[in-house]
């Protein structure tokens, strides 16, 4: 079928459809189903050495699927000819969101994150810490950790630099889920036949 004048081609609708899929999957398989599972099965060190060499990739992967999206959606809809309904306007704004947030993530928010993930774990294989299974809570006055936040402002410090970069992350993460979720709906919900 031949897209009618500023009408996108069958080909762009699909592979719209496909990117915005494929990220929205990965990022709920990412999100909700490989983190949980590896951290309730690997040990601290290990899952940290993982998810250091997992997130990178995953980050880029959700920068370029943001990009070829937004870069398809302005090609068909130019800023100059766009009537800014609100499917429209919305669709561009969660698109763009989708960009720069993980354009953040991926390129200052991560980098932060693992550095300062790589510092603390210096400090716990200095106490010998790390390489245990996770397993039922010890009680705080017995959990090594604990011990060693009260014991070492340094790491303290450094655990709290490292909570905050990982809670931006996962901030920036769910909006790029929930971005990409609502384009699919819309997506869907603008759908002729099944």
């Amino acid at each position: 079928m031949m897209a009618s004048e500023g009408e996108p081609s069958d080909l762009a609708k699909v592979v719209q459809v496909l990117i915005l899929s494929a990220a929205w999957g990965m990022q709920v398989w990412v999100t909700f189903i490989s983190g949980f599972v590896l951290f309730r099965r690997l040990p601290r060190h290990t899952f940290g050495l993982v998810q250091s060499k997992l997130f990178p990739f995953y980050f880029h992967i959700s920068l370029a699927c943001a990009t070829i999206s937004l870069g398809i959606f302005l090609f068909h809809h130019p800023l100059v000819k766009l009537s800014f309904t609100l499917a429209e306007a919305g669709q561009l704004v969660l698109l763009a969101m989708n960009l720069a947030l993980s354009a953040l993530n991926a390129r200052w928010i991560e980098p932060r994150t693992t550095a300062a993930m790589w510092a603390l774990q210096a400090m716990e294989k200095d106490r010998g810490l790390g390489g245990e299974l996770p397993g039922p809570s010890q009680g705080q006055g017995q959990d090594p950790y604990h011990r060693l936040r009260e014991q070492d402002p340094k790491y303290r410090a450094l655990r709290q630099t490292f909570f905050h970069y990982h809670g931006l992350s996962s901030l920036c993460n769910l909006a790029n889920l929930l971005g990409n979720g609502i384009c699919l709906a819309s997506l869907a919900l603008h759908l002729k036949n099944l």
